[in-house]
């Protein structure tokens, strides 16, 4: 049994010491995640670290503000306006914006894809985004340089991760790789146009001379890896793109890796000596913060708040 297996409600709720109607109203308000196979709500070990690590970073400062990138909230003059706002979707930057709260930084959080992120910094609607987008040769900078011209920008790393596909525990329709996205017996599942799975699912795609409209499952959109890996376990579908972190929380499937991936944010050059954005570099390079999210996220941290690129 995988050491980060799913828990039921009641579970979590006793890891907590609350009641079940108290996680159920953490859910309806965000505060923790979860994920669903059929009708039962179902959490990894990872979400409940995740809240235990945001609550205990909450509880001497006010909360992090989620943000609509369409919000008024963005307008120069409310008076609610974050001076952060950090766009991406890993549980990291959640754990960064805390550390940002408490080091008295108004934060704000949109959980946009790394496209969209990206679309939203030359905007100028975030401060920070964050991406995994792949080219065929290298990770980030040359959609940096398409979605951002004539801006000067700087990636910093936050971590590395291997993608790969979820099939079923045992691997019984034998998938080794790629190529078996050829085969007529094959069901997949697919992530919403703009993030990273599907980006590198439609480069791959592009490399064997196939469309997306021959393969099966190819318009099943999922919201997140969690949801497609219990979709997979469930035999809803033969495989899945996502992280390998994904595949040690949840029974019933394995792993089959194939890209290791990069996750850098990225931030206008000239924002880089604003004192919010300092205060982040320094809470990225810290001992403290370090140890806290290699304790529950299970990626490669080799290069965290390391300058990967200038472009």
């Amino acid at each position: 049994m995988k050491q980060n297996k799913s828990l039921s409600t009641q579970e979590v709720a006793d890891i907590l010491h609350v009641s079940k109607s108290t996680i159920y109203e953490l859910i309806r308000k965000g505060e923790i995640h979860s994920y669903k196979i059929g009708r039962k709500v179902r959490f990894t070990q990872d979400d409940v670290d995740a809240y235990i690590a945001r609550a205990r970073h909450e509880h001497s400062t006010k909360p992090v503000k989620n943000i609509d990138t369409h919000s008024t909230l963005l307008t120069p003059d409310s008076k609610q306006t974050p001076e952060l706002i950090l766009a991406g979707q890993d549980v990291v930057l959640d754990i960064l914006a805390n550390y940002l709260q408490q080091e008295g930084v108004a934060v704000g959080r949109t959980y946009l894809s790394g496209f969209e992120g990206l679309l939203s910094l030359y905007q100028d609607n975030v401060h920070v985004a964050a991406c995994h987008l792949y080219d065929g040769k290298d990770y980030n900078t040359s959609y940096v340089r398409s979605l951002m011209p004539g801006i000067t920008a700087v990636l910093i790393n936050i971590s590395y991760r291997m993608q790969g596909f979820y099939v079923q525990a045992g691997n019984p329709k034998n998938i080794k790789g790629w190529e078996d996205l050829k085969r007529d017996d094959i069901v997949i599942l697919n992530r919403r146009v703009g993030s990273g799975a599907r980006i590198l699912l439609d480069l791959q795609l592009k490399k064997l001379g196939l469309c997306g409209a021959s393969i099966k499952g190819y318009d099943k959109i999922m919201k997140s890896h969690l949801t497609m890996a219990a979709a997979v376990a469930n035999g809803e579908a033969d495989l899945a793109i996502g992280t390998e972190r994904v595949s040690r929380q949840m029974d019933g499937i394995d792993f089959i890796p194939l890209e290791e991936e990069r996750f850098d944010i990225v931030i206008k050059k000239e924002m880089l000596a604003a004192e919010p954005v300092q205060k982040m570099l320094q809470i990225l390079n810290s001992h403290a913060f370090r140890s806290e999210i290699v304790h529950f996220s299970g990626n490669d941290y080799r290069d965290l708040g390391k300058r990967i690129a200038e472009v």
